[in-house]
C-alpha cells in the first residue's frame, strides 16, 4: 500500500484542502487490474483527515480488500453547504471524487465501486452524502452516527458559542429548530422524502454500541428504514464512543460494502 498527504485548491471551497490518501500497489500498474473501488471515509467533529490513520488500521483493511480509502478535512462543518458560504457537501460528494480520480489513475468511477463511511458526525456525513447523491454513492456506512440533527440542535439553546457556530453551518436562530425539520439537513425527513418517491438508494450499513449516548438516535433511524421497507443492514453491539469500537467495525463495514457481508 502507499500512504500519502495531498494538498490541493479546491474550486468549490475556494481554498487549499488536505487530503489523506491510501492507494493499493496495483494501480500503479494500469494495464489488465481492475479498477480500485474507493472508499470516502469521514472524521468525526473534533478530529481531523488524519485520525483514522493514527488511530486505527485502516491502511491494513484497505491492503485486505485492495480497497483505495480517502481521507478529507471538512473542519467542524457537518458535512453541509454551511450559511457562512463553505459547500463542504458539494465538495465532498462532487469535487472531491472527481479530483481523485484525476489525480490517482484506476480509481474506479463507478457507483458500485464508490462509497463514503464514517464515525459519529462523520457517520451523519456519510449517510447524507449518499442519500444526496445516490447516483454517485453505490454504499454508505455509519458508525456510531450523530443522526438526528434536530436534537443536536435542541441541545445546544443553552450554549451561546454553540448557537453562534449553529448559525453559521446552518443558518438559522436556535430557537427556530424546527426550521431544519425535513430540510436537507434532516437526515430523518430526507429518508422519508427518497422513499416516498421512490427513488432509490444506495446500500447502508449502521452500527452503534450498546453504550454509546447517540444509540437513541441510531436505532430510531434503523426504525424509520424498517418501516420505509428500505434494506440496509443495522447493529447494535458492546461498545461506547471511542476508537476501540470504530477500528473493529470499520472492518465490518468495508466487508459489506464490498460485498462480503449480507444485508
Amino acid at each position: 500500500m502507499a500512504y500519502m498527504e495531498t494538498h490541493f485548491f479546491s474550486d468549490v471551497l475556494r481554498m487549499g484542502v488536505p487530503v489523506s490518501v491510501i492507494l493499493p500497489e496495483y494501480i500503479k500498474k494500469g494495464a489488465g487490474e481492475k479498477p480500485c473501488p474507493t472508499l470516502y471515509l469521514l472524521h468525526g467533529l473534533s478530529d481531523d483527515h488524519t485520525m483514522w490513520m493514527r488511530r486505527t488500521s485502516i491502511e491494513r483493511y484497505a491492503d485486505e480488500h485492495r480497497i483505495a480509502v480517502v481521507m478529507p478535512e471538512v473542519a467542524r462543518s457537518w458535512y453541509t453547504d454551511t450559511a457562512d458560504g463553505a459547500p463542504y457537501l458539494t465538495f465532498v460528494g462532487e469535487e472531491l471524487p472527481s479530483v481523485c480520480r484525476g489525480f490517482f489513475r484506476g480509481m474506479s468511477e463507478r457507483r458500485e465501486d464508490t462509497w463514503i463511511a464514517g464515525l459519529s458526525m462523520g457517520g451523519y456525513g456519510a449517510l447524507k452524502t449518499a442519500l444526496t447523491y445516490p447516483e454517485r454513492f453505490g454504499g454508505c456506512a455509519s458508525l456510531s452516527g450523530a443522526l438526528d440533527i434536530l436534537r443536536r440542535c435542541e441541545a445546544k439553546k443553552s450554549d451561546e458559542r454553540s448557537a453562534r457556530e449553529w448559525r453559521g453551518i446552518f443558518g438559522f436562530d436556535l430557537r427556530g429548530a424546527d426550521d431544519l425539520r425535513d430540510g436537507r439537513d434532516d437526515l430523518f425527513g430526507l429518508a422519508r422524502r427518497r422513499a416516498a418517491a421512490g427513488e432509490p438508494f444506495p446500500r447502508m450499513f449502521l452500527w452503534c454500541g450498546t453504550e454509546d449516548s447517540l444509540l437513541d438516535e441510531n436505532r430510531r433511524f434503523h426504525a424509520l428504514l424498517t418501516e420505509g421497507g428500505i434494506a440496509h443492514r443495522y447493529a447494535e453491539s458492546e461498545g461506547n464512543h471511542s476508537w476501540q469500537w470504530w477500528d473493529l467495525h470499520i472492518r465490518e463495514a468495508i466487508r459489506f460494502l464490498s460485498g462480503g457481508g449480507n444485508e
